[in-house]
């Protein structure tokens, strides 16, 4: 039984066993039982977060990009393994799903701040900071899915908030 696997008669090891088998030939990691389809959606935002130096009136289309659990990514998703992906969300081992979630918070409150500090940058009209955030918030929000995808393939890990502070220079 991996690591972190609940001992309650049996029955989260046996859920999690069967998913196992029922995940076989897909897209999610056989340990996990995560896929790294999710880091998909903050992809996108990373990417337009790099080009906020130079093309400004794109942090319109970043502020409207919002925050989506793992199971609504891929019950609005068109992959194949959408619905395997979500169900076997649900049997996910602690030790993962923790660590998981955590990360994806992190994400998403570090895109948020990236948005305000990037909003404010623009207002100044200094573009050499603009172009510097942009860059260095991108950086952390990347290295934060860098975190997430080792999660994914099963580490344990995540960055604490000291680290995080220190990529972020704060």
């Amino acid at each position: 039984m991996p690591d972190g696997a609940e001992n309650d008669g049996g029955t989260a090891q046996a859920a999690y066993e069967a998913m196992r088998q029922k995940t076989e030939g897909s897209n999610l990691d056989p340990t996990t039982l995560l896929a790294t389809d999710y880091l998909n959606h903050f992809n996108e935002i990373v990417m337009l977060l790099e080009m906020v130096a130079d093309m400004p009136e794109i942090l319109e289309d970043v502020k409207e990009w919002q925050p989506k659990s793992y199971k609504d990514h891929f019950r609005d998703s068109t992959i194949a393994d959408r619905g395997i992906a979500v169900e076997a969300y649900d049997v996910v081992l602690d030790i993962y799903k923790v660590p998981f979630e955590t990360t994806v918070s992190q994400i998403n409150n570090t895109i948020q701040s990236a948005v305000s500090k990037l909003e404010r940058d623009l207002e100044s009209g200094n573009a050499d900071l603009v172009r510097e955030n942009s860059t260095s918030l991108s950086r952390v929000i990347q290295r934060l899915m860098d975190t997430a995808s080792a999660i994914i393939h099963g580490s344990a890990q995540t960055l604490d908030q000291s680290e995080i502070d220190n990529l972020l220079g704060a």
